[in-house]
């Protein structure tokens, strides 16, 4: 229904007087099509450069997908206990589906191990679904050539590696930003046809805003567009109707989101997902203000300069210019949520990807539309000074992408790797059944670990999210030492030095040291409980298997970081390294 809302577009350009229906024909049926699949085949090409790459926190919800499609329920792994460990609901549910299917977490599709393929190309199904929208509101404003604006923003997207990098990453990025498109496409077209105020318009905006708002929690900022809208055209006589309206499209949105809200306070007890409190999300402070810059030096400040001053010409000359503004509020919307969320360890502006999809179809329209007005000389010029600008920009993104390349965000197999099948190994040599480790990394380890995990950075473990968001770090070492007790423990770089686990005293008293970093600085590195060693030589043996193996785990991993890590990934497994 929401297609057919945003479909009925009227033609905007002048008619042409030699355009006939046959010379439309096929061709222009067609050509849409196309502009949309090359956009498509451009991101899949890109993300070649990427290779088998999934970011380690997209394997938490292969997890969490695994268990659901098993019948286990909301759990990392079975027997432990439920915790919404993400915050990407709609997107587990289409993992669920995968999985349920057998194109998801079974083995291999087409050639490629699944959990490497699948989600990827749900990224670039989604990536479709984006650039639909946009060809939506491209058409109202150039019907003939609506094509032409769909292949430029899709090549536009392509040659950004922030948004090819998240799309094909495992994680939800793809399918959030299809939603929020498809909401500015909702808004853009009421706006063009005057029906913004209209039942169907209302109901629809809030039914997209909760199922962003369920693909991505700062998806919520966009409930504002719809009234922000209504705003902008608000005229006394339609006050009533305007404030009513709004209401309907705030009740559509909490119909859904509601319903979900309940259900999470009666399975888990609590109001927010547990990976949104561990990460303490507070007030902005002046980094709000900052962080959005960053992403002009990101792009390039030639580049987005002119991409100001092409939509302001829009604004000002643009008879369409109503329907931009409507465009322009979620691409607003999205500017503010980056910049009063917590930064992004990840890298490669994880959170962005609304925002380059909403900038990059205004500025096309809006340049668009500055050709369209220019005279023949007076074009070229145009056409020049956006190549020019765009020059830096490339080279730019060429350097981002290669450095990615070279060491791209945690990849899942590296975890699966280091600290499932490692610690599978470690248990096996010990002679350990049943065991539980301590660490802080839980995507590629919950899918290959036949060990009780105990998430250190809280994510999926809300005794410790507890202690993260209030700052109690004693209470969250009493935690480990006194209550939970862990077989293993690791730790890592900034996690030793951020809860002081591996200097407290009780590491020495209740642990022997199995591999430990070099270097200066708190320890780091892999911890066995004493009363886990039954003898000495088992202990040393455990030891001099960590001390060669994981080494060369670790020198594999980061040497090839797009590699896969096999066929599969279940419980159990021990190392498995791929020919070099």
């Amino acid at each position: 229904m929401t297609a057919s809302v945003l479909s009925e577009a009227s033609e905007q350009d002048v008619p042409d007087p030699a355009e006939t229906p046959a010379r439309r024909g096929l061709a222009a049926r067609v050509a849409p099509y196309l502009a949309v699949l090359a956009g498509v085949a451009a991101v899949a090409w890109h993300a070649t450069f990427y290779g088998h790459w999934i970011v380690d926190d997209a394997a938490i919800t292969f997890s969490y997908a695994r268990s659901f499609a098993d019948g286990l329920g909301p759990v990392l792994q079975q027997g432990q206990p439920s915790v919404e460990g993400w915050s990407n609901s709609t997107w587990l549910v289409a993992l669920v589906l995968g999985k349920l299917v057998g194109v998801f977490d079974s083995g291999m599709l087409f050639g490629l191990p699944d959990y490497v393929l699948f989600p990827k190309l749900l990224g670039l199904l989604f990536t479709a679904g984006t650039l639909a929208a946009c060809h939506i509101m491209a058409k109202q404003i150039f019907a003939r050539f609506a094509w032409l604006a769909t292949l430029v923003v899709g090549l536009t997207l392509a040659a950004i590696p922030s948004f090819v990098i998240w799309t094909i990453s495992g994680l939800e990025n793809s399918l959030f930003g299809m939603a929020v498109a498809w909401l500015a496409a909702l808004l853009f077209v009421a706006v063009r046809k005057d029906t913004v105020l209209t039942a169907k318009v209302a109901v629809w905006s809030g039914v997209l805003v909760a199922f962003a708002a369920l693909t991505r929690p700062e998806g919520l900022i966009y409930g504002g567009a719809y009234p922000l809208v209504v705003l902008f055209q608000l005229r006394k006589p339609l006050l009533g109707q305007s404030v009513k309206l709004v209401v309907v499209s705030v009740v559509a949105f909490a119909i859904p989101f509601g319903a979900y809200l309940a259900w999470r306070i009666a399975e888990f007890g609590r109001l927010l997902a547990n990976p949104s409190i561990a990460k303490g999300q507070g007030l902005p402070g002046l980094s709000a203000l900052k962080q959005p810059f960053e992403l002009v030096g990101y792009a390039g400040i030639a580049g987005t300069i002119l991409l100001a001053l092409t939509i302001g010409f829009a604004l000002v000359r643009a008879e369409w210019r109503r329907a931009l503004i409507a465009l322009l509020v979620p691409l607003a919307l999205g500017i503010i949520a980056y910049g009063v969320m917590v930064p992004d360890w990840m890298g490669q502006h994880r959170f962005a990807t609304p925002i380059w999809i909403l900038a990059v179809l205004a500025g096309t329209l809006a340049a668009g539309e500055l050709l369209r007005r220019s005279r023949a000389v007076l074009r070229t010029v145009v056409v020049l000074v956006l190549v020019a600008a765009a020059i830096p920009s490339g080279m730019g993104f060429a350097s981002a992408s290669k450095k990615f390349q070279e060491v791209p965000t945690v990849p899942a197999c590296l975890i699966a790797d280091r600290f499932g099948r490692g610690f599978n190994t470690m248990a096996d040599i010990l002679g350990l059944q049943q065991a539980s480790l301590l660490l802080p990394d839980l995507g590629g380890s919950s899918m290959t670990s036949r060990l009780h995990l105990v998430d250190m950075a809280g994510l999926v473990e809300a005794d410790v999210a507890d202690f993260l968001k209030n700052g109690d770090l004693p209470g969250l070492r009493d935690y480990v030492f006194e209550k939970v007790k862990p077989t293993f423990i690791h730790s890592w770089g900034p996690w030793a030095a951020g809860n002081g686990i591996t200097v407290d005293p009780r590491i020495d008293r209740d642990y022997e040291p199995i591999f430990v970093y070099p270097g200066s600085g708190p320890r780091n590195g892999d911890f066995v409980r004493k009363d886990a060693i039954t003898s000495p030589e088992k202990l040393k043996a455990v030891q001099d298997y960590a001390a060669k193996t994981m080494p060369d785990v670790e020198k594999v991993r980061f040497g090839g970081p797009l590699e896969d890590c096999g066929p599969t990934m279940h419980p159990g497994q021990t190392v498995y390294l791929p020919e070099r």
